[in-house]
């Protein structure tokens, strides 16, 4: 592998335009398939096992009031998992900037690629050794995992502009989004073989779910080395030095350029805002399935399932809509759709599978567009030369400063009790997320970061 990630560089400022079709479309499906390697983290770990069975994990652990005593800090035991969250998302927001400058000045994203993602392909293959009342490991892992997989999306993301032309760049974060979706629902029905039929293959419930979780890891580790292999670094101009002692330094740099983009600010304030929304929705639909509507493990793997089948036809479908009316006001649209469902869930009752079938399947159409056609978008926002440090910032909005949601439902949960207080607090980003994206003049900041306007946007 470091023979792979050490192969010889692109030109200095090559461009997509600038490249071979066929070794752009070579990189592409390289591209895709790491969204097939991690997605399997997000949605088998970070939205099915994880966040129930870290709260049993943590209630077998409790006092008898309920509360868990991690460093001395009494925590309701229901709420450690978003808190473990929220903790993985600050240790992501003090690591992303800085290796996003390291990789621009260096021009080397794939051997950080490959570190980042072995990383957290390795703390998930560990959470196999979580058992008994070990939930301070789980935590542990979880924080690991959940900032080591937004290291390597920063530096993932940083490829798009490089590996496609503007006009084709909403379809192919739109592939790369369906890509990640297909392999979760696969593993999903694998989860689900080995979860509901434990007895027969001679396991306890507990040793499934651990099994699940590791298998996880084991998947992200081995299809991350097919994008290791088709992606290719592109050298930078001279002066950039690469070291990572350099990355702080180059950070304040990319926070003092970012201010000669005010509107690439406007549009990352507002992805900051709604996307926040849609990652605790995301990390806490399995707990609110399981704690407050009393669904069993089965209907909530196969309600996630659901949702990655049709995720694939929401990302392919939105991405469609975005070529006649524009990825700004497709996402605009999927946003209210987003509030509907939380509206939906509040009032959605207990122990009643159909209607958590009806509002999974509202998820799937939205969910893989959404952010797909977020992605592309930003990538229109960001000059060129600087796509990592951006995109670093990009990913912040996206996983690492995604805290405050989690926060919100865990203290909501912490105060009330109630998992529908949780739930119903979340409608406030997508309201405030909207309003803010429907001000950001988009054709004028693709223009302001010097980028050609696509035809539409």
């Amino acid at each position: 592998m470091s023979a792979e990630t050490a192969d010889t560089a692109e030109p200095a400022e090559s461009t997509a335009g600038e490249a071979d079709p066929g070794e752009r479309r070579r990189e592409q499906r390289g591209w895709y398939f790491y969204d097939f390697a991690c997605s399997v983290y997000s949605t088998s770990v970070l939205t099915v096992f994880l966040g129930p069975y870290l709260t049993s994990i943590a209630k077998a652990a409790a006092d008898a009031d309920g509360f868990v005593h991690p460093l001395g800090i009494p925590v309701r035991a229901g709420s450690l998992f978003a808190y473990a969250v929220s903790a993985s998302v600050i240790v992501a927001v003090i690591l992303m900037p800085v290796v996003g400058a390291a990789a621009d000045r260096s021009g080397r994203k794939k051997p950080l690629l490959a570190a980042a993602a072995y990383v957290g392909a390795t703390a998930t293959a560990g959470m196999f050794f979580l058992d008994g009342t070990r939930y301070l490991l789980g935590a542990f892992l979880l924080i690991v995992a959940n900032a080591a997989i937004s290291v390597s999306m920063v530096l993932y993301n940083a490829y798009l502009p490089q590996i496609s032309e503007p006009d084709e760049r909403d379809a192919v974060s739109s592939r790369g989004w369906a890509f990640g979706y297909t392999s979760g629902a696969l593993v999903l029905v694998l989860n689900l073989i080995l979860y509901t039929g434990h007895d027969s293959f001679g396991l306890s419930e507990s040793d499934a779910v651990r099994i699940c979780l590791a298998s996880a890891g084991v998947w992200w580790g081995a299809f991350t080395v097919v994008p290791l292999r088709r992606l290719r670094d592109r050298r930078v101009a001279p002066g950039g030095h690469g070291a990572v002692g350099s990355g702080w330094r180059q950070l304040v740099a990319t926070l003092r350029d970012m201010r000669r983009h005010p509107l690439t600010l406007s549009f990352l304030l507002a992805y900051l805002v709604y996307n926040d929304g849609v990652q605790t929705v995301i990390s806490q639909a399995s707990v609110y399935g399981s704690e407050e509507l009393g669904l069993d493990q089965t209907t909530l793997i196969t309600a996630v399932l659901l949702v990655q089948i049709l995720a694939v036809a929401g990302a392919l479908g939105m991405g469609r809509l975005a070529q006649v009316y524009g990825a700004k006001h497709t996402i605009l649209a999927s946003l209210v759709v987003w509030t509907l469902i939380l509206v939906a869930g509040y009032f959605l009752p207990a122990d009643t599978p159909v209607f958590f079938y009806a509002l999974a399947a509202a998820i799937g159409l939205v969910l893989g567009g959404s952010q797909a056609l977020s992605r592309s978008l930003y990538s229109h926002l960001v000059p060129r030369g600087k796509e990592a440090e951006y995109f670093s910032a990009y990913e912040m909005s996206d996983r690492g400063l995604s805290w405050l949601g989690p926060l919100v439902f865990g203290l909501a949960y912490q105060l009330t009790g109630s998992y529908r207080d949780a739930i119903i607090s979340l409608v406030i980003f997508f309201v405030v997320g909207s309003v803010l994206l429907a001000r950001v003049p988009v054709r004028q900041a693709v223009a302001a970061a010097g980028n050609p306007v696509p035809e539409r946007i």
